[in-house]
């Protein structure tokens, strides 16, 4: 991982057959805090958000996950199946000798996290999602808002055959994919991303985890009972208020849900210094 930055320690975790590059913050006696990114995005994603953690004394570990990372780029679309992900995370935390952890999530990372935390709460101390509501939150808002319903047009763009969604994402250099980010991304990060999304074969692996589903929005993921922090920025333009709202009513543990007014959907590039403190203090609390 060339753009490793210099802070953090460079992993690799094996699980199964497939090496998963990480970067890791803090001692290695500490709490583990796993951290797991979206699309498109990498571990690095949680640069301005890992250093604080491992100052805090948590060992922070953040992943580039399934498709991301080239020694895990399985080639059938079943191999991004939720539960395919969600056991690589347990993985994740095996590997580092962590039967309870804290689990920190954003977008796609945070319908993993979502389901996960439904199916396997004996794992872990604490869930913290960042701008992803509840699976069944979104799906329902999907059904009964229309704004939410075209919202995920992009979605269902990503799940046409035959590739074009890479050939458009990748022509122009990338403007597509480049634009994905709204402005909101460090411009050397968004460059990075878009050099290795471009590598042969990355950015369908990628765009797997949009396409195993059976529809649109069926992630599993059940009620949640673990202590839960959902962050959600006012200006995400994928996911909306009505998702996020009311996506309490799935938490049957202990809750607290924060819209960051004028934020939008890339919490952790563009407002660490926002979400970090929320993050540690919630980890505090659930120690």
């Amino acid at each position: 991982m060339a753009t490793t930055p210099a802070p953090f320690e460079r992993l690799e975790l094996q699980v199964g057959p497939h090496t998963y590059d990480a970067l890791a913050a803090g001692p290695a006696d500490g709490e583990l805090v796993l951290l797991l990114h979206g699309w498109p995005e990498f571990a690095d994603s949680w640069s301005g958000v890992l250093p604080a953690l491992g100052a805090a004394g948590y060992r922070a570990v953040a992943v580039d996950q399934r498709g991301y990372s080239p020694g895990a780029r399985p080639p059938a679309v079943a191999d991004y199946a939720v539960p395919e992900l969600v056991a690589d995370a347990l993985a994740f935390a095996d590997s580092q000798g962590a039967g309870r952890f804290h689990l920190v999530s954003h977008d796609w990372g945070g319908l993993v996290a979502w389901a996960l935390a439904g199916a396997h709460p004996e794992r872990l101390k604490s869930l913290t999602v960042l701008a992803t509501p509840h699976p069944e939150a979104l799906n329902r808002a999907a059904a009964g808002d229309p704004e939410q319903h075209h919202r995920l047009d992009y979605v269902r763009f990503f799940r046409t055959e035959g590739q074009v969604a890479e050939a458009a994402l990748l022509a122009d250099d990338a403007g597509r994919l480049r634009a994905a980010y709204g402005g909101k991304v460090p411009a050397a990060l968004v460059d990075a991303n878009v050099r290795r999304l471009a590598e042969p074969g990355a950015l369908t692996a990628t765009l797997n985890w949009y396409r195993a589903p059976a529809s649109v929005i069926s992630v599993p993921a059940g009620r949640i009972a673990v202590p839960t922090l959902f962050l959600w920025g006012s200006e995400d333009v994928a996911l909306g208020r009505v998702a996020a709202e009311s996506t309490g009513e799935w938490v049957d543990g202990p809750y607290t849900f924060e819209a960051l007014e004028g934020a939008s959907h890339w919490l952790p590039e563009e407002v660490p210094d926002v979400v970090t403190p929320k993050i540690l203090d919630h980890l505090g609390k659930h120690a």
